[in-house]
This record gives structure tokens, C-alpha cells and sequence, in this order.
């Protein structure tokens, strides 16, 4: 049921990943992903070190025997990153899906692909999808400006991102930003995708990490009720809009540089009040579909519903075909 070209490369089940989630994407959401039928993808930067991430491999094997990836996001940091180490980490453990992010990952290309390894990258633009492929990347997951946490800077709907991507590309798109539901899986495939990204959704789920205060604030959440941010510093971010990302957003307005910004903007910080279930002071990257959300079930449950209800849509559009 659903079988796509990505289901057939990847191994899986059903054509939906689970977007690389910084703090959230560990063991316990990763493998429940896969066990589900779907692709799990741990983000190495949650590992404050390659070899952490190394463990975190390990352990994710031990609760699935079903394919996953591991997630590599390319940013500038004040904390420098050996991004080399994590690379080599990958490929010694055997993982054959990597989800890059950020900065163009070829410099690391030959060493991913020489191993083995198909890479996704993320982007937020076609010109960028098109540099993707032109560097040998296997697909990309073209980011609509819906999505959580940096959605770039065009503001282009994933309604014309898709489609555009599938037409000017040769390899295979992966719809993310905006996806939660069968209704949105249908609508990926019918735009040219091969697959779904979603983050949000696997976020407000039983297996996923974070504080239930957390998840129970975004459960009542609607598709306003979230911000941009960083867009002073051309770094976009979408999260829930509480009183920090208020705060950020005014700061912003009133011309605030960078170093005045930076301790509002701690990843530590906000990890720790997620953790804590403080949302209110936490950066919570949501995407606007969290207005389709309002439960926290399994994330089996999710899967089953999303192919039972995309099964009912492909059904009930057909018969509006008629002779």
C-alpha cells in the first residue's frame, strides 16, 4: 500500500520520515518510528559527542531491527562541531541513511557515499534542491515555509514548493513542512512527492522525550499560534509563540544584535526548561500543522491512522472519476 520509490530504496514500510528533531530525536521516538513501518532518524547533534551518538546507535538497534538514519545538521556555532568525527561515526556503525541540513554538505559527500550511505538533504528553496542534486545528493526534502524551526528565508508554501521541486528535478522529493494527516500524505503524492517529512506530529506523540506540559500545551495550540523568529539575524525560526519568543520577536524589532539576542536563544536553556515542563520559557520549533493536532497518541497509532485515513481519501477521489 503506498509503495513509492522511497519506501523501495529505504526499506520501509510506508512512504513518511520523521523529521530530525534536535533533543527529541533519541531511541525511544526513533525506533518506535521504524518499528512503525515508517524511517526514524536520530539527530547527532542531540550527542554532545560522536561517541555518545555512537551509544545512541547502538541502543536504537537494540529496540528496532528495522532501518533508521541519523540526522546531520550543518550550522555555524559559537561552540565549534567536529562534524568529521560525527561523519566517520556514521559510516563505522554501518547507518546507510543520513538527513543533512543546513550548509551544503559536500564536503562530506564522497566519504557518505563512498560507504554506502543515501543522503536527503534538506532545503528551503529549489535553487538550493537543484545544488543538492548537482553535488550527488539521492533526494531532497524541500521544506515549505509551514514547517518548524528554519523554514528559510523566501516564504514559499509547500503547495508550490513541491510541485516546483518535482518539476525541475531528476531525483526524488520529499515533501516536508505542513504534513500530519492521511489528507496531507495524499496531497504529497498527488504534488509529485515520493514521501512525507513530519516533525510537529512525531513530536506530540507518547514516545517522544519531552516534558507531557509540553505536549499538552500544544495539543490546544492552532496554526496561529506560532512565530517567526531570528529574522534579523536571516536565520528563520518557527516556534510556538509564548512569552520568550514574544520577548525575542520585540527585541528584534527594537534593532537587538546578535550577542544581546544569544542567551534568549540557548539551545541548552530551552532543553533544559522542555525537560522541565516549562514551555513559556522554552524555544519549541512547532510548525504551523500543529493546528491539526489535539492528541498525544502512540506513535503506531499515528502511522495506522495516517495510511487508514490517506487509504479513505485515494478511495473516495476516485469515485469522483466518471465515465
Amino acid at each position: 500500500m503506498f509503495e513509492t520509490q522511497f519506501t523501495v530504496d529505504f526499506g520501509v514500510k510506508y512512504p513518511i520520515i520523521q523529521g530530525g528533531m534536535m533533543w527529541v530525536s533519541k531511541k525511544e521516538l526513533v525506533s518506535a518510528v521504524s518499528n512503525a513501518g515508517a524511517l526514524g532518524i536520530l539527530t547527532a547533534l542531540t550527542f554532545e559527542t560522536p561517541d555518545t551518538l555512537a551509544n545512541e546507535i547502538e541502543e536504537t538497534r537494540k529496540l528496532t531491527d528495522k532501518p533508521f538514519g541519523v540526522n546531520l545538521t550543518f550550522l555555524p556555532t559559537l561552540k565549534p562541531v567536529d562534524y568529521d568525527a560525527y561523519v566517520d561515526v556514521v559510516v563505522q556503525t554501518g547507518i546507510k541513511v543520513v538527513e543533512t541540513a543546513g550548509r551544503n554538505p559536500e564536503k562530506y559527500m564522497d566519504k557518505l557515499k563512498g560507504a554506502g550511505v543515501k543522503v536527503i538533504h534538506k532545503c528551503t528553496s529549489v535553487r538550493h534542491a537543484k545544488k543538492a542534486q548537482e553535488i550527488g545528493c539521492d533526494y531532497v526534502s524541500i521544506d515549505g515555509f509551514e514547517c518548524a524551526g528554519h523554514p528559510g528565508e523566501d516564504d514559499v508554501t509547500s503547495l508550490i514548493l513541491i510541485p516546483r521541486a518535482s518539476d525541475e528535478l531528476e531525483i526524488p522529493v520529499i515533501a516536508s513542512g505542513g504534513f500530519g494527516d492521511g489528507r496531507g500524505l495524499v496531497a504529497a503524492l498527488s504534488l509529485g512527492a515520493v514521501a512525507v517529512n513530519m516533525g510537529t506530529r512525531f513530536m506530540m506523540t507518547k514516545e517522544a522525550p519531552i516534558h507531557d506540559k509540553v505536549k499538552e500545551v500544544l495539543m490546544v495550540a492552532k496554526e496561529t499560534d506560532t512565530i517567526l523568529i531570528e529574522r534579523s539575524l536571516r536565520n528563520t525560526m518557527r516556534a510556538w509563540r509564548n512569552e520568550l519568543t514574544i520577548k525575542i520577536a520585540e527585541m528584534e524589532k527594537e534593532g537587538a544584535t546578535l550577542n544581546e539576542l544569544a542567551p534568549l536563544l540557548s539551545g541548552k536553556r530551552s532543553f533544559e526548561n522542555i525537560m522541565k515542563g516549562k514551555p513559556e520559557q522554552a524555544l519549541v520549533a512547532c510548525g504551523e500543522v500543529v493546528g491539526l493536532i489535539n492528541d498525544v497518541p502512540t506513535v503506531e497509532e499515528v502511522v495506522n491512522n495516517i495510511i487508514s485515513q490517506a487509504k479513505s481519501v485515494v478511495e473516495r477521489n476516485y469515485s469522483l472519476i466518471k465515465d
